[in-house]
């Protein structure tokens, strides 16, 4: 009696797990590190190819493939970087940190984007005369937290070092003059940043 009852449900356990194995003695669902790694060589392939559209659907392929992985949005991240699209490298950066809050490379794509899209934007403010008022005030407050956080007194130095003369022998021919650093134009100490 316990044999006819047990049977059925063992005939069942064998066929639910028949269908969890390919045949090969895996499970039916491809690894997914195997995926992601054939993906990754993929993208690597495309970027030497100079495709890095189709590098950065192959990565977001990987991130579908492992949402939580951080490693596809460093990836994309840096290929925005590297193409001068710096918003959407602050987008895939920020991505990868909800993932990984201490990554240190995902931090530095972020910081230095942000720097070259807020440089550009204080650099056609000032070309067009129109940096003024709080704008200017805030642009100066964020200069003076990036000097105490590089520890610089001045971040872009608008004189040449002074420099020692130096004797030549009297052998030698005279060399051409050196040309001074240009001056900054309109006098705003954003403009050296251009």
């Amino acid at each position: 009696m316990i044999r006819q009852r047990l049977s059925p449900m063992l005939i069942g356990v064998a066929v639910l797990a028949g269908c969890a194995t390919d045949g090969t003695g895996t499970s039916a669902e491809t690894p997914r590190a195997a995926v992601s790694g054939n993906l990754y060589v993929q993208a690597d392939a495309a970027l030497a190819a100079r495709q890095p559209e189709k590098a950065i659907a192959l990565l977001k392929s990987a991130s579908v493939a492992h949402p939580v992985d951080k490693k596809p949005w460093v990836r994309m991240a840096q290929i925005r970087f590297d193409a001068s699209q710096y918003g959407e490298a602050i987008s895939h950066a920020q991505e990868a940190l909800a993932r990984d809050p201490n990554d240190t490379l995902a931090y530095s794509i972020l910081a230095v984007s942000g720097l070259r899209v807020a440089s550009k934007a204080l650099a056609d403010l000032t070309r067009k005369n129109n940096l003024q008022g709080s704008v200017r005030s805030e642009a100066q407050d964020l200069a003076k937290l990036l000097r105490t956080s590089l520890g610089e007194e001045v971040l872009v130095s608008t004189r040449p070092a002074p420099r020692t003369p130096v004797r030549k022998p009297a052998t030698q021919t005279a060399a051409a003059p050196s040309r001074p650093a240009p001056a900054p134009a309109g006098g705003s100490p954003f403009d050296v940043l251009k």
